[in-house]
């Protein structure tokens, strides 16, 4: 039965994962960057300003909401979906990349994301548009409610946008358990146990304890724990990369030429260990970047429909600024660790190391601080792992509120919880492969939702930069629903 079941997922998940699929999610992207007439580089000072400037200057992006307002701020927001997407992916995702498809894989992983932006941007612009408030008053939005109320909403689509949105959801639930809770928790485990000694078990009652403290208190609870975290745990990797990076400064030339070369080279390199031709190259670097940001997976997109905000413009920029964060940024600077550290010959792209994961980006950090450097790893590898776990709870019980009702969500939380447990201690193989299938399922009935929204996508940017950006007086586009646009008008001008 089990192997039935692994020959099916195997043919399933080559179909989510491979080539045609990877096309259209990098499709959509630049769809919606020609649409916004490329808004990532064309206003890349205007979102830089309202995204991570504004966190320094503008107190309502940061202030929190009232003890009765069950949204969350902007930056919690952010923080929350950074918490889920900033994870293991950030550290063995790219050195899977590296190993499997060479430094290529880099600059293809570079090209997913600057398309990736405007995917996500535009998932934040419809979750905005199309969210409601559920009997509790909190936001709930994402890929399940455009596809229900905005695609449904198309004459002869009311079916077929209510069944994709069903489809969302349930491929959310499942993945929810696996690559945001069980798969996340066995490599926390697996990390401790190899740095530290600590048994599985020990490791996984107590990442269920602290979890159970945090999940059962809802969005509010999760938002206020990964504010602090998440820029925590993101600055301390930033900067025990760069110091390694800086180290091997003499080596960035080297670095930048072999990306580019491995990224256009058609025969294989690495000395015959690992095949890194252009196939490799872009499957393994468009695979790992669509894993580390998730645009287009439908997502993040459910935690910032919580936001306070009123524009979906303002939210988009935030999709914009988290994909830069976690790829241009953090995977980024993890690949520069390899690559200088003398574990990568950049003439052929072979892995001179047999480490692998995590271990590989450890014994990179090793060159520098020593034995700590394994250790900074498996402490990053906890934080990184067990904020996407919070982050995934999150994701995980909105689409059992869709499908169950507001009331039911508390079930999903405890059942969520508890398999932590099972994550820290079962062998996982199978868990992780059938987790990503359901993870890159999600990515097809999404994908169709911004497709045939892109149209809406486009008026509201269009609508927002007429306003805001060329001082324009036009009606401000806030929701798709006319009692939720009158609440948000009147606040709207304060957000500038």
């Amino acid at each position: 039965m089990i192997e039935m079941i692994e020959k099916i997922n195997g043919v399933v998940n080559n179909f989510v994962w491979g080539i045609p699929m990877l096309l259209l999610l990098v499709g959509t992207g630049i769809l919606m960057t020609i649409l916004t007439k490329v808004f990532q580089i064309s206003h890349f000072g205007y979102w830089m300003k309202h995204t991570l400037g504004s966190i320094f200057t503008d107190k309502h992006i940061t202030k929190h909401t009232e003890k009765g307002d069950h949204s969350i701020s902007q930056f919690q927001s952010l923080c929350t979906a950074l918490a889920a997407t900033i994870g293991t992916g950030n550290i063995v995702g790219v050195a899977s990349a590296l190993i499997a498809g060479g430094p290529g894989a880099i600059f293809w992983m570079w090209v997913v994301a600057f398309f990736g932006m405007m995917t996500n941007y535009s998932e934040n612009v419809l979750g905005i548009y199309y969210r409601r408030k559920n009997s509790k008053g909190e936001w709930c939005g994402g890929a399940m409610y455009y596809l229900r109320d905005g695609l449904g909403a198309k004459k002869g689509c009311k079916q077929i946008g209510a069944i994709l949105a069903v489809l969302f959801s349930v491929f959310c639930l499942l993945a929810s358990f696996g690559i945001g809770n069980m798969s996340q928790i066995n490599s926390i485990a697996g990390n401790m146990n190899a740095a530290f000694h600590i048994p599985n078990i020990v490791t996984g009652v107590v990442l269920m304890i602290i979890a159970a403290l945090v999940v059962i208190g809802g969005i509010k609870r999760i938002a206020s724990v990964t504010e602090k975290l998440v820029p925590f745990m993101a600055i301390a990797y930033i900067v025990g990369a760069l110091v390694v990076c800086i180290a091997n400064i003499n080596q960035f030339g080297a670095v930048f030429t072999s990306i580019f070369k491995g990224a256009f080279q058609m025969k294989a390199v690495g000395g015959g260990i690992v095949g890194s031709g252009i196939k490799m190259a872009v499957t393994w670097g468009m695979k790992r970047g669509v894993f580390s940001n998730e645009a287009g997976l439908g997502s993040s997109v459910m935690v910032h429909s919580s936001s306070n905000v009123k524009e979906p413009v303002r939210q988009g920029m935030w999709g914009i600024f988290e994909v830069f964060a976690d790829t241009i940024v953090v995977c980024t600077l993890t690949a520069f660790t390899v690559l200088s550290s003398g574990l990568v010959d950049l003439n052929t792209g072979a892995v001179l190391s047999s480490s692998e994961g995590s271990a590989l980006v450890g014994e990179a950090f090793a060159t520098v601080f020593g034995a700590a450097g394994p250790a900074f790893i498996a402490i990053a590898i906890l934080l990184f792992a067990f904020s996407t776990v919070l982050g995934w709870s999150h994701y995980g019980t909105k689409a059992f509120e869709y499908l169950f009702g507001t009331g039911a969500t508390i079930i999903y939380r405890v059942i969520f919880i508890v398999f932590i447990v099972f994550g820290a201690t079962m062998s996982l193989d199978l868990a992780w492969d059938l987790s990503d299938t359901f993870n890159g399922l999600m990515a097809i009935p999404n994908l169709i939702g911004v497709l045939t929204l892109s149209p809406v996508v486009y008026k509201i940017t269009k609508n927002y930069v007429d306003r805001k950006i060329k001082g324009k007086k036009e009606k401000a586009m806030l929701s798709a629903f006319p009692d939720i646009q009158a609440m948000q008008e009147a606040g709207v001008e304060t957000e500038d």
